[in-house]
């Protein structure tokens, strides 16, 4: 069998869940954060530098507060999270300081990794704080996150910030063995998936996609970080965390879990930052020969080849380019309005001046700003 992708990996992000932090989702499990700060040490002192994306702080929070019952409120959630995070960072604290290891706090939204500035501020921050040997504990920032810009749910975070980091690995440890074939909890015969490559879409399907009657407790999540990791290189393992020493024993080359393998070629970094937009403004429609162009001769996206224009955006935004499926084929930055994208679609490029009056591009996204996904 091949040996587990983290016994190469020099740089890993490690992603545990709530239910691996909390008692039973009541408040903190010291004992548990213990253990993960003795597993990042192990891996510290083998020359691995590590990010872990911890989720726990408004469980936490919840315990301080002294609430028996999850509110439903969103400025409940975000005081519980804002009380939270002080526990579950001075639990952490406490517990890496036995290991001689130094801790820091980064929390994120959705806005810190869209805008080009912050994400490569967050990005210098977090490659520093590795090379001084920090060990940095992520979450996503709930207390001002809302609807429109949270993560919401940090296997989409941790992708995001192994994209960030360059990471080589991705580690998602949850209560679940892995992936499999079928519902383990109706079919007793159902079998692990030891392998598979990250975004191929039958995977999506047995964690729960479209046209699936199997919903493996956001495994389907997993699968979609481990594809989004892919964009950057990284290789990724969905794995529980209720195995013993798990983290140490996959750097060791064992095989636990499901290993899910990054075949594409790396983005190159700003084109990686594009891909990582999780909202996008509008979209718009491209003909058969449009999307041809696009993805099999590597060229701009015309206003002729765009059939519609959907949403409300302006020049510069980030937008999505449909094939007539509607399958979402690339995205990238817009030239026009989206008002004035609306005058010019179906139109030559020569003919732009007259329509609007003016002309910015000859093209609507030039393909320098333009992702294949």
């Amino acid at each position: 069998m091949v040996p587990s992708i983290l016994k190469t990996a020099k740089r890993i992000v490690v992603k545990v869940g709530s239910s691996l932090v909390t008692d039973q989702g009541r408040g903190l499990d010291l004992a548990a954060l213990s253990r993960w700060a003795e597993q990042v040490a192990e891996l510290r002192r083998s020359g691995r530098q590590v990010v872990l994306v911890s989720s726990g702080a408004i469980a936490a929070g919840m315990q301080r507060l002294g609430w028996h019952k999850r509110p439903h409120a969103l400025h409940e959630l975000q005081a519980a999270a804002a009380v939270g995070q002080m526990g579950l960072i001075q639990a952490y604290e406490t517990c890496f300081r036995k290991h001689a290891l130094m801790t820091s706090q980064i929390l994120l939204t959705h806005e810190d990794l869209t805008d080009r500035k912050r994400y490569l501020n967050a990005r210098s921050t977090l490659r520093t704080l590795l090379a001084l040997g920090v060990v940095p504990i992520i979450n996503e920032n709930d207390t001002v996150a809302i609807d429109e810009i949270r993560f919401g749910d940090n296997d989409t975070l941790a992708a995001l910030v192994t994209n960030l980091v360059e990471a080589d690995a991705l580690v998602i440890l949850t209560d679940q063995a892995g992936l499999y074939d079928r519902d383990p909890r109706k079919d007793g015969a159902a079998t692990l998936v030891a392998d598979g490559q990250a975004g191929d879409p039958a995977l999506e399907r047995l964690a729960g996609g479209t046209g699936s009657a199997i919903a493996l407790g956001g495994m389907l999540t997993k699968v979609l970080a481990a594809k989004r990791a892919a964009r950057s290189g990284a290789h990724t393992v969905i794995a529980s965390g209720h195995e013993d020493s798990v983290l140490p024993r996959l750097a060791r080359g064992e095989r636990i879990g499901t290993q899910l393998v990054a075949e594409r070629a790396t983005l190159a970094a700003r084109k990686q930052w594009l891909a990582d937009h999780l909202q996008v403004r509008g979209s718009l429609v491209l003909d058969a020969g449009a999307v041809k162009a696009l993805t099999a001769r590597g060229k701009s996206l015309l206003p002729i080849g765009v059939c519609e224009v959907s949403g409300e955006f302006e020049r510069g935004e980030v937008v999505s380019c449909l094939d007539e499926s509607r399958r979402e084929v690339a995205r990238g930055l817009v030239n026009y309005s989206a008002a004035d994208a609306r005058r010019i679609l179906r139109t030559a490029s020569g003919e732009i001046e007259a329509k609007l009056g003016y002309v910015d591009e000859p093209e609507l996204i030039h393909r320098d700003n333009l992702v294949l996904l």
